[in-house]
């Protein structure tokens, strides 16, 4: 006879059913930075900079931003 299997613990199951619409924000600072029209140009330069390069910090904070805007909307309110 075979042992029945542990259970995972509670938080591991909510965690995996956990298909919140916040989520598909997620793909945006995946995916804009890499439409090739962003970069297809030297102007307009900020402080000296080509577009290029502070396009680089732009999706940063872009990316920064959207990751804690989908954290604070999908964290459960009880938790800290």
């Amino acid at each position: 006879m075979a042992a029945p299997e542990p259970e995972a613990p509670t938080s591991v199951r909510s965690r995996a059913k956990d298909h919140s619409p916040w989520n598909w924000l997620l793909f945006i600072p995946i995916v804009v930075p890499l439409i090739p029209a962003f970069f297809n140009a030297d102007s307009p330069r900020l402080f000296g900079f080509p577009r290029f390069y502070w396009l680089q910090l732009a999706w940063i904070i872009l990316g920064v931003a959207t990751t804690t805007l989908v954290y604070q909307m999908t964290k459960k309110r009880g938790d800290r």
